[in-house]
């Protein structure tokens, strides 16, 4: 309301003392609520420090005595197979000229842990060492680091590098070749390197093949106690990948479940079933599935089975493993890379039973018997058993001597080229990256 003689100016300050006579009211605070107890108040959240890098330790203090022995040994590592200018000798020996400190032990170090590299995992890439699917403990076992340590704590730096050095006597017979050899030592350096792909210790007993000599051998203790016949992988998409397993049993007239490939993308279950007198007499089973008309078809066992009377367990992604056949005439052939990428063996029944022998516990007689029993059994390996598939194009022979096979997959190529070329920096991939490659059975059947 205006009163009657008032301005609007008059009026303007009357509001403006009325705001100014309630504003002490106005400031009063308003009652809060009590505070809750201190325990039930949520922790307070420091700000994150900021992170302090962390300088990377010093290398680790070398002696000049000890340097001098690392570039004895960089000068003589050619009696391994290696190249000495890898490591740098020059460098080595400026840095040892120049005395000791920070130089020289960043130096040592640096050319030493090439050198264990080298000798214990071996000098070519992965990325050469095709179908190479072996894992090698050593790197893990005898860690760079640790090697280190005790070349400089017992001023040994000779004997920890040869310390490194493959257990299994081939590798001393490759050695040997090289120092005595005049012609191309390409090959036996490739060879030796192989040899550093695996373990160092290959264990008291296990199973070796070498794919390019169609042999495998029974070895205990590094002594062949007997050898057999084998027919490999064809050159090509079948070709035999390298492998490092463990067998997990010995199966007896094993069963054979044929894969769909042939089931259905060949029709045989479509035929078996329409035949049931053929699938009787071609000793197979067949069954289908109402619900999802899904076939299966199962070979028993037999002496007319695709994998004959033996199957050495040895599960792997690769569908890999070594097992009797049917067709003994192909070991009679001087060049046997006939199958779809398994190990098929001659006289595989005795092979079994050693196995199983040896790793099962089982006897003479059981063995026996369950050759002879005509019925699926499997005895479970209740001692570590390795099987090494291997690819050696120079190695001793099961009779001792040194000898060359052909390189029937192309895989020196790689390796060679690797070894003339300057050295890669390892990194930390342990196989071959490749796709896994599906084999193919003795029937034409893709094994999943």
């Amino acid at each position: 309301m205006i009163f009657r003689g008032t301005s609007k100016s008059s009026v303007a300050s009357m509001a403006v003392a009325g705001l100014m006579l309630a504003a002490p009211a106005l400031a009063q605070p308003v009652a809060q609520p009590a505070p809750p107890p201190a325990d039930l108040l949520p922790p307070a959240v420091a700000p994150a420090p900021t992170p302090t890098p962390v300088p990377p330790p010093p290398a680790p203090a070398w002696s000049r005595r000890d340097a001098q022995a690392l570039l004895a040994a960089v000068q003589a590592i050619g009696a391994e197979g290696l190249d000495p200018k890898d490591y740098e000798p020059a460098t080595l020996a400026a840095a040892i000229a120049a005395g000791e400190g920070v130089a020289l032990n960043e130096t040592a170090t640096r050319l030493f842990a090439w050198l264990v590299e080298d000798l214990r995992d071996g000098r070519t890439p992965m990325s050469a060492r095709v179908q190479w699917f072996v894992v090698d403990p050593d790197r893990d076992l005898n860690p760079t680091a640790l090697v280190l340590a005790r070349a400089l704590e017992k001023h040994d730096v000779a004997g920890e590098l040869a310390a490194l050095a493959p257990l299994h006597p081939d590798y001393a017979a490759l050695r040997q070749e090289l120092a005595t050899s005049t012609g191309d030592k390409t090959v036996i350096r490739a060879n030796m390197d192989r040899w550093r792909w695996l373990a160092r210790d290959m264990g008291d007993q296990y199973l070796l093949t070498n794919v390019p000599e169609y042999m495998l051998r029974l070895t205990v203790k590094n002594k062949v106690i007997t050898s057999y016949r084998t027919v490999v992988g064809k050159p090509g998409k079948t070709a035999t990948p390298q492998l490092a397993e463990t067998v997990q049993g010995v199966i007896f007239n094993p069963t054979w479940t044929v894969p769909q490939s042939i089931v259905k993308g060949e029709g045989l279950g479509a035929q078996l079933l329409a035949n049931p007198a053929r699938a009787k007499r071609e000793n197979y089973k067949v069954w289908k599935d109402k619900a999802t008309g899904f076939v299966t078809v199962v070979q028993q066992p037999g002496k007319g089975n695709s994998l004959g009377l033996m199957k050495l367990d040895m599960p792997n992604p690769h569908a890999i493993f070594v097992h009797d056949t049917p067709a003994k005439s192909l070991f009679a052939a001087p060049n046997r890379a006939f199958s779809h990428g398994c190990i098929r063996t001659e006289r595989a029944s005795e092979l079994g039973m050693l196995m199983a022998m040896l790793g099962g516990g089982l006897t003479k007689e059981e063995g026996v018997a369950h050759t002879l029993s005509g019925e699926y059994t499997k005895v479970p390996m209740t001692k570590t058993f390795p099987v090494y598939i291997t690819y050696f194009t120079m190695a001793r022979d099961v009779t001792g001597g040194m000898r060359k096979f052909a390189d029937i997959y192309g895989r020196d190529a790689p390796v060679l080229t690797a070894l003339k070329a300057p050295r890669q920096l390892h990194t930390d991939q342990r196989k071959s990256n490749e796709k896994v490659i599906e084999i193919v059975d003795d029937l034409g059947a893709v094994k999943t």
